[in-house]
Formats: structure tokens, C-alpha cells, sequence
């Protein structure tokens, strides 16, 4: 017997499964049966149904308590940044209902729909310190899977160890 497919071998194996043999049931050429195929099912894959309804909400904080005590950064201009360059299906300035930045004090609240990534904020949070040359001082951390802070390197580990 020749041997269409890798999965024709199971097949060989197990003469059971269906009367017809393995060419007409692997590679749907006709067989002396004249009876019809069907469709081999895939263990594991599932027709994903049309769901309608209200999309996920993500919910992403970034904490600019340290920074902005000490007066280095204004949460203010990292919330415009943010404003300006975060991207919804690949346009900056397209925010409109799917993501929403508001700003409480020292904390910068994001929500968006379902395909955001907070990796994304982390970059863009990278980005802003980098414009403002506070990169060398200042480090984005997450503290928790749905936030990100703004904390300073500890220089004072260098002078310990001397």
C-alpha cells in the first residue's frame, strides 16, 4: 500500500475506523465505494462562535509617587505622552472609546480593550524617561501583574560594598 500522508500510517494500523481505505480517506480521491468522506475532525481544535457582547476591560496602573515627590517628573506630561503616542490599530491619536488614560494624583490609570498589551506601557513609560534624560536614574518596575512604578536604581549598594 502507498502512503499519502504521516497520518496515513495510524490509519494502516487501525483498519477499523472506516471501510474505506486510506487513499480516499486521507487524500478524498475516489475510491471504489463511491461514498462520501467525512471531514476528519482535529482532536483539540474547537470553531471558536461568534461572541457578541461587551469586549474585555484591561486596567493598567503606572505609579509616579517617588519621582514626582521629589519634583523630577510631572505625572501630568507622562499622561499627555501617553495620550499622544499610544497606538490602537496602528494610528497614534485614535484612542477614542477603546482606551481611556486618566490621572489621579501621582498615578496613571489605563484602560483599555482586550488587545493591550502592558508591556506596551512599560515601553512607552521607557520612552518618556528617555525624553526627559531620566533614564540613568529612574526604572520602570512591576510590582504586581497590573501595575508598573516609577522607582529609582539604588546607587547606595556600590558604596556598601567598598
Amino acid at each position: 500500500r502507498r502512503q499519502h500522508h504521516r497520518g496515513a500510517a495510524i490509519l494502516a494500523q487501525a483498519p477499523s475506523l472506516s471501510p474505506h481505505p486510506d487513499s480516499c480517506r486521507k487524500c478524498a480521491l475516489a475510491c471504489a465505494c463511491d461514498t462520501p468522506v467525512p471531514a476528519m475532525a482535529i482532536k483539540g481544535i474547537k470553531k471558536k462562535a461568534a461572541v457578541k457582547g461587551k469586549k474585555q476591560l484591561l486596567k493598567f496602573t503606572i505609579d509616579c509617587q517617588q519621582p514626582a515627590d521629589d519634583n523630577i517628573i510631572e505625572p501630568k506630561d507622562l499622561e499627555k505622552f501617553l495620550n499622544s503616542r499610544i497606538k490602537v490599530e496602528g494610528k497614534t491619536g485614535n484612542l477614542g472609546e477603546r482606551v481611556t488614560i486618566t490621572r489621579e494624583k501621582s498615578k496613571i490609570n489605563v484602560t483599555a480593550e482586550a488587545p493591550f498589551s502592558k508591556r506596551y506601557l512599560k515601553y512607552l513609560s521607557k520612552k518618556y524617561l528617555k525624553m526627559q534624560q531620566l533614564r540613568d536614574f529612574l526604572r520602570v518596575v512591576a510590582p504586581n501583574k497590573t501595575s508598573y512604578e516609577l522607582r529609582y536604581f539604588n546607587i547606595n549598594e556600590d558604596n556598601e560594598e567598598e
